[in-house]
């Protein structure tokens, strides 16, 4: 029997909101880092996960990735998702 779908949705703390769905996976965290390039520019990552501690773990390789990237600053947030049936 089919999983019945749902939206997940994040609302950051500077106010951005990003909904994902529809989907019948139990990602339970939403996170984002915003890189500071050396031009000025920014580059945006994002991702979902199963759990806090998943999430958490993607912070560990932002040192190594911020030296490979070039990058001047970045900011790394973590939001628990919100399932809602619509949008």
């Amino acid at each position: 029997m089919a999983r019945k779908k749902y939206y997940l949705t994040a609302t950051l703390p500077d106010g951005y909101v990003k909904t994902i769905g529809p989907t019948a996976l139990d990602f339970t965290h939403y996170w984002r880092v915003v890189a500071v390039l050396a031009n000025g520019k920014t580059e945006v990552f994002w991702g979902h996960s199963k759990s806090l501690r998943e999430a958490k773990s993607k912070q560990a390789a932002l040192t190594d990735a911020a030296a490979m990237r070039g990058w001047t600053s970045y900011d790394f947030d973590i939001v628990e998702l919100v399932k809602t049936t619509e949008p």
